[in-house]
């Protein structure tokens, strides 16, 4: 399997696919990439040359923040909402949705599990 960005690329897969394989590239920049290295995208992944690979490697590496530093790079982002106190900060500190969901119901995706709260017992015997 060949190594792209420190990805394993499937062999079988077109080259266009395999190399969606890796944290931020998609299907657009994967043809981006392929376009700017000269390769056709519906090449299997095992017919590629090693200099093929070595071109493909060095446009990534040049042009795209993938893997570990766009990881990297989000985490940041989201760091520097919270120190400066900003709204959408507020709602990642407070694990929220951030993009103006309705959080009366749904939301469970951020908030995880339901958190029952006991409800008001009635006393019997006194209506």
């Amino acid at each position: 399997m060949p190594r792209i960005a420190g990805v394993d690329i499937p062999m079988e897969k077109p080259i266009s696919i395999g190399l969606t394989y890796v944290f931020g590239v998609g299907d657009a920049m994967a043809r981006t990439i392929l376009k700017d290295a000269g390769i056709d995208g519906n090449i299997r992944t095992k017919s590629l040359s090693e200099e093929q690979l070595a071109r493909l490697n060095a446009i990534i590496d040049k042009n795209h923040a993938v893997e570990g530093a766009l990881r990297r790079q989000i985490a940041q982002n989201i760091q520097r909402l919270k120190e400066i106190n900003s709204y959408r900060g507020l709602r990642h500190r407070r694990g929220l949705p951030v993009r103006g969901q309705r959080t009366r119901t749904n939301s469970r995706t951020r908030k995880g599990p339901r958190k029952t709260v006991a409800g008001k017992k009635s006393v019997k015997g006194l209506g």
